[in-house]
């Protein structure tokens, strides 16, 4: 069985804008800002977190007879017997896949560490005539994946600026 997660880069650096945040908002209620900040603040921290809990839950686990998408609150497994076919869609650096069933579907995209042996192991144990000509493709040309860390890297950045103006520095 082989077991795929989110990347750790990306989890490391979401769960840092989740402490980022949490700093800012303590700092706010012991300044005793305006209580609309403190709100937006506490109201943009509940998705964020969401997003992290969620991110770092998601597991997509290739075994022999099946493929298994494990999210928080739910799992899906689809057996590669009821896969009718294996899709990909590229926008930019960004890769969507979507395994099908005559009754379901599952999407996962490029943000899995370890994405190229993913495509992979559904290319070793599915049939030839289920798998599209771009998802066989994929495999040599895998984009990097850099835009989301870029901008979640920036925004780290963009709350330290404003922590440190919070705390009275000056730019």
């Amino acid at each position: 069985m082989s077991q795929f997660k989110i990347r750790k880069k990306f989890l490391f650096a979401l769960g840092l804008i989740n402490l980022l945040l949490v700093t800012l908002l303590l700092l706010c209620i012991i300044q005793q800002q305006a209580t609309g900040k403190i709100v937006i603040l506490a109201a943009i921290i509940l998705p964020v977190l969401a997003l992290f809990i969620e991110s770092w839950r998601r597991q997509i686990s290739v075994n022999e007879d099946s493929i298994v998408a494990c999210r928080l609150f739910r799992t899906k497994r689809i057996p590669f017997g009821e896969i009718t076919s294996v899709d990909t869609v590229r926008i930019r650096r960004r890769v969507f896949v979507s395994v099908s069933t005559e009754a379901d579907f599952l999407l996962f995209s490029n943000n899995y560490d370890h994405f190229d042996q993913l495509i992979e192991r559904l290319q070793e144990r599915l049939p030839h005539a289920v798998i599209s000509d771009e998802t066989r493709a994929l495999g040599a040309d895998l984009p990097l994946k850099s835009n989301d860390l870029f901008s979640i890297w920036l925004a780290v950045v963009v709350l330290v600026l404003i922590i440190y103006v919070q705390l009275g520095g000056a730019f």
